[in-house]
């Protein structure tokens, strides 16, 4: 079972293959955690990635084709896997294709988290994170605090990230637009590509993935989302 995550900053890829993971049999690999997990253990691709955002570059593709590669390698991805953030153009795309045919396999599955650019707008722009605890995360619109600009949890300010402005938000999906984008239709060629809505809460999101996965011959450990935690 070998499927990539696509779709609009703000759709929750990084939500969903969490989420999805822990009802396949396969792994989430995301390219964050490859970035950071290769940095931990000074790897020399995490030294060479670190060496660029530090300038404040973006890591070539080649390095990051590399931890792909190193990842899917490792035992629990043999059979598969759930990438989200990987590929993040057509080049990365071809180069997995190119991976994937050197192992004898090939790709089953790209979901398109389908999402409005303004409801992306909505989604990131509204985000507040705790100053004295990162993982205390509100909404304004979703999720607001009961007392605004305050922490629920530990009564810390609350503020907005840099990279979460609107401003901030537009240019990431003009970005996204011009780089990234053609990776849908370079699948849809393919025939690869089953559109998702992103709209509606974490589970019901992921129950219309895991239908569309049952659908497509691609089975689960478990039958329903509803087991797991959200």
């Amino acid at each position: 079972m070998r499927i990539v995550l696509v779709g609009l900053p703000g759709a929750g890829k990084g939500t969903q293959a969490a989420y999805l993971a822990k009802n396949l049999p396969v792994p989430h690999i995301s390219t964050g955690d490859l970035f950071r997990e290769n940095i931990r253990q000074g790897t020399e691709l995490g030294r060479q990635a670190q060496e660029f955002m530090r300038a404040g570059q973006l890591v070539p593709d080649e390095i990051t084709i590399g931890m792909a590669r190193a990842r899917m390698k490792q035992p629990d991805a043999l059979d598969g896997f759930l990438l989200d953030g990987f590929p993040r153009n057509v080049f990365q795309a071809e180069a997995l294709d190119q991976l994937l045919k050197d192992d004898g396999t090939s790709l089953d599955m790209v979901l398109d988290l389908v999402l409005p650019q303004e409801e992306a707008v909505t989604r990131i722009a509204g985000r507040r994170v705790c100053q004295d605890d990162s993982s205390h995360l509100f909404h304004v619109t979703y999720n607001a605090p009961q007392e605004p600009g305050l922490c629920d949890v530990c009564g810390g300010d609350l503020y907005q990230r840099h990279d979460d402005t609107e401003e901030t938000v537009r240019k990431r999906l003009e970005v996204f637009d011009r780089v990234t984008s053609p990776i849908t239709e370079y699948y849809r060629l393919r025939k690869l590509v089953v559109e998702i809505s992103a709209l509606g809460s974490v589970a019901e999101v992921a129950e219309r993935s895991m239908v569309a996965l049952r659908e497509h011959g691609l089975r689960a450990d478990r039958e329903d989302t509803r087991d797991c935690d959200p």
